[in-house]
């Protein structure tokens, strides 16, 4: 297994796939699913930028109505981490951010932290995911549990990072064998979705021609136009037989790129994470 997974992980860089993040206008709340409304939403920015002024935590909440509105990703969690890190949530030498996002149409969220927060934390955003979150989106109360669910976070884990008090407690043992199982499946599925497309042309050696009937077929992929930060893009696959004249195109989308950057990080302070946290689906 580990020579496979090494054999992937050197084969990876010559593969990629499209993904791009939506852009922040604010440092505290970027309603993009239109779910909250706009008391409920003054009282989260006012609650977010009092967290950040007087205790210098930058924790932010973000919803959107799709992963797929931002082109292919393996996970929530790699979304959310990959977004977490393109935003640059938090202090860069403490990394202490915290991201609270929920994607309304796939009935999925998740509370991403910094990696300067113990694994200790990662239990407490769970448990504030499944009591304070989860229970008000089944009801379609998307509001009420957002802020909820952020005045409970806010309490649980930012104030107790700030003020240094010891992380929720937690069994060692539990922790470190859940953690590396994690890791592991995350790494397989990041691997084989990343080689997805690259898979799935060389699995078209062994399906038959519907012409003549024979394994033979070739698939070519070639990008039309890039896609820029302002239109999509599109690329071309071809089929074909090597014993007879089948010939079949197909067009795809290559989803927008982002336009989110290092420059683009005004509101935040560098922060990074490592894929702490939780996730919850309803």
């Amino acid at each position: 297994m580990a020579r496979i997974l090494t054999f992937l992980f050197i084969l990876l860089p010559t593969f990629t796939y499209a993904q791009n993040y939506p852009d922040f206008e604010t440092a505290y709340v970027n309603d993009y699913a239109n779910i909250i409304d706009e008391q409920t939403e003054k009282r989260l920015t006012d609650q977010l930028k009092s967290l950040q002024q007087d205790h210098d935590v930058e924790a932010t909440v973000l919803t959107i109505d799709s992963r797929k509105t931002y082109g292919d990703s393996p996970s929530l969690e790699y979304f959310a981490t990959e977004l977490f890190n393109k935003w640059g949530i938090g202090n860069a030498d403490r990394n202490d951010g915290i991201l609270i996002l929920v994607i309304r149409n796939d009935h999925e969220m998740r509370v991403e932290l910094g990696s300067g927060y113990g694994t200790g934390f990662n239990r407490a955003a769970q448990e504030t995911i499944d009591d304070y979150f989860l229970p008000s989106f089944r009801n379609d109360k998307y509001a009420q549990g957002i802020e909820r669910g952020t005045t409970e976070i806010i309490r649980r884990i930012a104030l107790p990072f700030a003020e240094g008090r010891p992380e929720p407690e937690k069994s060692e043992r539990s922790s470190k064998s859940g953690g590396r199982i994690a890791i592991f499946t995350a790494m397989i599925g990041f691997v084989l979705f990343s080689l997805r497309r690259k898979i799935g042309d060389l699995m078209v050696r062994f399906r038959k021609c519907p012409n003549c009937g024979r394994n033979g077929l070739r698939r070519k992929r070639e990008i039309q136009f890039s896609a820029t930060s302002t239109t999509a893009g599109q690329g071309k696959s071809t089929t074909t037989c090597d014993y007879c004249d089948y010939y079949k195109t197909d067009t795809y989308i290559i989803p927008r790129r982002s336009t989110s950057s290092t420059s683009s990080r005004g509101g935040f302070g560098g922060g990074s994470s490592s894929g702490g946290g939780a996730s919850g689906r309803w």
